[in-house]
C-alpha cells in the first residue's frame, strides 16, 4: 500500500487543520492507521492511532480533546482532524499503517507516506 498525506500548511494559533492520508495500491481495510509528528531535532512520535476496525483510538497527552482521528475505508483515507492548535504542534506529519499494530512504536509501522508540514504561527 502507498500513503499519500497532505492538509497541512501555515495556520494562526488557535485554528484548525485536517489532514488526510490518501491509500492507493491496496485499500485501508485491515490496516490499523498511525498519525505521527516529528519535530526538528526530536524523535517521530505518534499523535493518534486507530485500529483497523475504526473501533478503538489512542492519543498522545499533549493532543487529547484538541486531535480527532478517523477512517473512511470507502474512500480509501484517513483523517486527523486538529484543532486549537498550538506553536508547540509545529512539526512534519506522517500517516503510517500496520497490519498487525496500532501503538506508540514507529518501528512496528510497515508503511509511511511522505509527511505534510504543519507550522502553526502568528
Amino acid at each position: 500500500v502507498q500513503l499519500q498525506a497532505s492538509g497541512g500548511g501555515l495556520v494562526q494559533p488557535g485554528g484548525s487543520l485536517r489532514l488526510s492520508c490518501v491509500a492507493s495500491g491496496s485499500g485501508l481495510d485491515y490496516y490499523a492507521i498511525g498519525w505521527f509528528r516529528q519535530a526538528p531535532g526530536e524523535e517521530r512520535e505518534l499523535m493518534a492511532g486507530v485500529n483497523w476496525s475504526g473501533g478503538t483510538t489512542n492519543y498522545a497527552d499533549s493532543v487529547k480533546g484538541r486531535f480527532h482521528i478517523s477512517r473512511d475505508d470507502a474512500k480509501n483515507t484517513a483523517y486527523l482532524q486538529m484543532n486549537s492548535l498550538k506553536p508547540d504542534d509545529t512539526a512534519v506529519y506522517y500517516c503510517a499503517a500496520s497490519t498487525y499494530y496500532s501503538g506508540s512504536d514507529p518501528t512496528k509501522y510497515e508503511y509511511w507516506g511522505q509527511g505534510t508540514q504543519v507550522t502553526v504561527s502568528s
